[in-house]
């Protein structure tokens, strides 16, 4: 199969995260509004281009304080900085995976980070005809890379929260 364009279905695609909160256990949340761009051939990603866009006030934890916290400015600043990133420039098959690396763009930062990509395989979806493909995406990246460095200490020791966010997507996207 060649390289084509492929839209995402975000019906059926999701962006999580989750980072661990006093040192004793994780929270997790993710984001609702996202894009992507793909141009691959699904059976093989090595020559794919991959831009993927987060609105990074769609946050949602569950929790409305925290998420309005998150929002401001001692983290994501979201008037200042709407959005997240990702544009791929590496791409290299690891076994059944692919080591996908790309510049993220995050809170006037831009770095270098690789990412976990998992083929689900591409099949005809039964009510549209449409090619679908699926892919998950596990990787971690380090806030304060990006400039997020708010915290609290805590008195047994440790902080609020951990540097270290694993992120966790779940992607399928429709052949053009």
């Amino acid at each position: 199969m060649a390289n084509s364009t492929w839209t995402l279905d975000k019906a059926h695609s999701e962006v999580e995260f989750s980072i661990r909160h006093m040192m004793i256990s994780r929270v997790k949340g993710g984001f609702r509004d996202f894009e992507a761009e793909i141009e691959a051939d699904p059976t093989d990603l090595t020559s794919a281009k991959i831009q993927f866009t987060i609105d990074i006030a769609s946050i949602d934890t569950a929790n409305e304080d925290r998420d309005n916290h998150l929002r401001s400015a001692d983290f994501f600043e979201v008037e200042k900085y709407p959005k997240l990133t990702f544009t791929s420039s590496d791409i290299k098959k690891q076994g059944n995976d692919y080591a996908v690396t790309g510049d993220v763009s995050l809170h006037g930062v831009t770095k270098s980070e690789t990412f976990i990509v998992t083929s689900g395989g591409v099949v005809k979806d039964p009510m549209s005809g449409a090619q679908k493909a699926g892919f998950s995406v596990t990787g971690t990246i380090k806030r304060s890379d990006y400039g997020l460095t708010w915290n609290a200490p805590l008195e047994t020791g440790g902080v609020l929260v951990s540097d270290d966010v694993k992120i966790s997507m779940e992607v399928q996207a429709s052949q053009a």
